[in-house]
């Protein structure tokens, strides 16, 4: 009985170890060599694999960059590294890079302790995506933050936490890289990366799609469609009883106004950012 268990595991042992050797004979033999300019991309990127720039990694994007076009590299952008990383490379391909905006995540919410206070008590499992499937929020809105910190969790930079005080996350924006990790986590789409332009923005804290009395009972900094500030400039749309600034307006130009104009301050003007 033993002399056979033993056989047995010197069979699978060497079976194992056959297919060890046969599998590195053929990637040996079919291994793609990279470029040296390949690898001297994907040094100076961040490592941060994050995929904001929309390939599988940093060594996907390095491998795009290498064999990037002036036009397709032009298209090519590293959220995290920003601009810097991306003179760097565009000087190891020979090329001229594009300088681009600045940007940073937002989160379209004011729903505070104190803004959208607690109407029921919720016992199940701290988190955002499950809390979101069983009810509308705590403070009873259907589209505001869940207060779970579930995007604090995915933020590689640091750039989040949650505020006591508040109650919702807090955005570090000289940590935030725009890597969008949270605006894929977040179950109702409360984040939005948005341009900084000459270090302000300006943009509606709110995704509460319910009409405007009944938005209010939820939360007092609920937008309530009331218009005033589309007359301010047509970059403001209003769809779903909710109010969107575009992000290609200028906050130097219409970012004060806007938050003047909002009855309930759910538009947001910051700056010195």
């Amino acid at each position: 009985m033993i002399s056979a268990l033993l056989l047995n595991i010197i069979v699978l042992c060497a079976i194992a170890a056959l297919a060890a050797i046969v599998l590195y004979c053929v990637s040996q033999k079919f291994m793609v060599e990279k470029s040296p300019l390949e690898e001297a991309i994907f040094e100076t990127l961040p490592h941060a694999n994050c995929g904001a720039c929309g390939k599988a990694g940093c060594q996907a994007f390095a491998e795009a960059c290498n064999q990037a076009d002036t036009e397709a590299f032009a298209q090519l952008f590293c959220p995290v590294g920003g601009n810097e990383v991306m003179a760097k490379i565009a000087k190891l391909k020979g090329m001229n890079s594009t300088q681009k905006a600045r940007t940073c995540a937002v989160l379209r919410c004011q729903g505070t302790c104190q803004n959208a206070p607690d109407k029921m008590a919720y016992t199940g499992l701290k988190s955002c995506r499950v809390a979101n499937l069983v009810m509308a929020g705590r403070g009873g809105c259907p589209n505001g933050c869940l207060r779970f910190g579930d995007c604090i969790a995915v933020c590689k930079f640091g750039a989040l936490s949650l505020n006591p005080e508040t109650g919702i996350p807090r955005i570090d924006y000289q940590k935030c890289t725009s890597c969008g990790a949270c605006v894929k986590r977040c179950p109702r789409g409360l984040f939005e990366i948005r341009p900084i332009i000459d270090g302000e923005q300006v943009y509606v804290a709110c995704r509460n799609q319910q009409k405007g009395a009944i938005a209010r009972k939820n939360c007092s900094a609920a937008c309530i469609a009331c218009g005033k500030c589309s007359k301010v400039t047509p970059l403001v749309t209003i769809d779903n009883n909710l109010s969107y600034i575009s992000s290609d307006i200028v906050p130097q130009e219409y970012g004060q106004k806007l938050a003047d104009e909002c009855p309930v301050k759910a538009i947001i003007y910051r700056t010195h950012m």
